[in-house]
């Protein structure tokens, strides 16, 4: 039998190679790699076979090769990546080699998709395009893209296009969507680097340190806009406000906006004709642009100034700033909202944004410059405190 000398780094490299690669056989032989260290002498019979079989196609070749590097692995590895046309669809052994290769090099995994789209679709809209159940202008509407949201086109029937974005699943005019190319140029302008949250509730703290005060809390599965990455943190944009998360809390990902559901933007049962009336009058102005300071619904507003705009419609007078509107009207919990109720955000116990609540746990709000007026999860941060205007 002959032996090799390996490093204890080319052999930790291996073992992960072989594990992504073939797991099931690998297994039974890795222990031998890792517990032997810099140096040891390994038997290659013994740790590379189990029975006749070579363990893990790829890297078993690459080691039984004399002086193995963890370059030559890679450089093995790189050598059998598929190239994939575009538009096809990557196969799961294919997908398993850029892992290994991903493990290898630090770097994530180039799966050939453009935010995890293949055949990617953009919303070509000044706001929301209409997703319809059905290609043509009377088929029920199932959901809403806002502009520059990301969808999978998944076929063309005339002009139309069947889409998937989010949880919508439906058709769109395919005028109304970038495509091809222009959909690939789009995407490099609009897309965002965001950080979604892997823990049950994460602090938001003003400095990347766990020594610095929390600006608020943030739930599990709420995706947060990456402004910088530094080393262990990310500073955050949340709302108009910015602040620091740890890396051990989130998974980071390049995303576009995506589709909501009818069922996501339709306001809760049993409530006022004026609270209906309220919610559908202030979802025509979603995807309009946010303008600190600005109070027009159309060409510009920031927080206060939207739900300012919202109330006067119905002869309801409210202060300019969001912690004057939160002394106004009577105290309530979020378990208690009704639609057109309002809930109070900011850091620590300081008010700095408002929101308007539309029922189904969800909020309409002026977020910041990026996202402009858009829908939220009533708890995607902790609210300070929630206040009922109308009397009904």
């Amino acid at each position: 039998m002959r032996s090799r000398y390996v490093t204890g780094t080319v052999l930790f490299f291996m073992t992960v190679l072989l594990l992504v690669l073939k797991p099931n056989n690998a297994y039974a032989r890795c222990h031998l790699m890792i517990s032997a260290g810099a140096g040891a002498v390994l038997d290659t019979d013994e740790a590379l076979f189990a029975g006749d079989d070579i363990l893990g196609d790829v890297a078993g070749e690459a080691v039984n090769e004399q002086h193995v590097t963890a370059q030559q692995t890679m450089d093995e590895i790189e050598g059998v990546v598929e190239k994939i046309p575009e538009g096809a669809v990557i196969s799961d052994e294919e997908l398993h080699r850029r892992e290994a290769l991903a493990l290898v090099e630090g770097t994530a995994v180039d799966d050939g998709t453009i935010a995890g789209y293949v055949n990617l679709g953009i919303a070509k809209v000044d706001n929301w395009l209409n997703v319809r159940e059905k290609p043509g202008e009377d088929a029920e509407l199932v959901g809403k893209m806002p502009k520059n949201a990301g969808c999978e086109i998944l076929e063309q029937e005339g002009e139309w296009s069947h889409i998937k974005s989010g949880k919508v699943n439906g058709w769109s005019k395919t005028e109304f969507l970038y495509t091809g190319d222009e959909a690939r140029k789009k995407a490099e302008e609009v897309i965002t680097l965001m950080a979604t949250v892997t823990t049950t509730t994460l602090y938001v703290r003003e400095q990347p340190t766990t020594e610095s005060a929390v600006i608020t809390m943030v739930p599990m599965e709420e995706e947060l806009e990456v402004s910088e990455d530094l080393e262990g943190w990310v500073k955050i944009t949340i709302d108009d406000d910015e602040g620091y998360i740890s890396k051990d809390y989130v998974s980071l990902a390049k995303k576009l906006e995506r589709a909501v559901t009818m069922k996501e933007l339709k306001y809760g049962q049993g409530v006022s004709d004026v609270r209906v009336s309220m919610v559908n009058y202030a979802k025509q102005f979603l995807g309009n642009r946010y303008v600190w300071g600005g109070t027009s619904l159309t060409k510009g507003t920031d927080c206060s100034g939207f739900t300012m705009g919202i109330y006067r419609k119905y002869g309801i007078s409210l202060p300019r700033v969001s912690r004057s509107q939160a002394t106004v009207g009577t105290k309530i919990t979020v378990n208690d909202l009704k639609p057109g109720d309002l809930v109070f955000y900011g850091k620590g116990s300081y008010i700095n944004h408002v929101a308007m609540y539309i029922g189904g746990g969800q909020i309409i709000h002026a977020s910041n410059p990026r996202s402009g007026i858009k829908i939220s999860n009533v708890r995607y941060r902790t609210p300070i405190t929630c206040r009922r205007i109308i009397k009904d």
